[in-house]
């Protein structure tokens, strides 16, 4: 699974607009580590894509966004909510390393797909007892 690729144009629309997290990985053709994260990062987007989106922004081709967020070195991982940074990650994990650091945005939660608690179901109609 490719990851979206987002751009200096882009980036508010598709990351800071979005209804749901949005973890953007900061990357650059030539990084390592970079190539090294992205098999863990499209696993992840394939396995929790309806919980969160993950994105990818080069910052060679991308400068501004990565200015405006202070990004020195690569890969860093942005996690966004509600148009605001927050969580940052720095440096190439494992998988299951990066999934411990997320999971309070991976877990499911009621109000994650609807935005709401979903309606329970109505109770079972009462019968009256006979009487004796």
């Amino acid at each position: 699974m490719a990851l979206k690729n987002v751009t200096d144009d882009s980036f508010d629309q598709d990351v800071l607009a979005s209804d749901k997290p949005v973890l953007v990985d900061f990357w650059a053709a030539w990084c390592g580590p970079c190539r090294q994260l992205a098999p863990s990062l499209e696993s992840i987007a394939a396995e929790h894509g309806d919980k969160i989106e993950i994105v990818k922004l080069n910052i060679d081709e991308n400068p501004a966004v990565a200015a405006r967020y202070g990004v020195m070195s690569i890969p860093t991982l942005h996690l966004y909510k509600g148009g605001e940074v927050v969580q940052t990650i720095v440096g190439a994990k494992p998988k299951a390393a990066l999934e411990r650091e997320l999971a309070d945005h991976l877990a499911w939660s009621p109000t994650a797909c609807t935005g709401r608690f979903p309606t329970p179901p109505a109770p079972a109609p009462m019968t009256p007892s006979p009487t004796p």
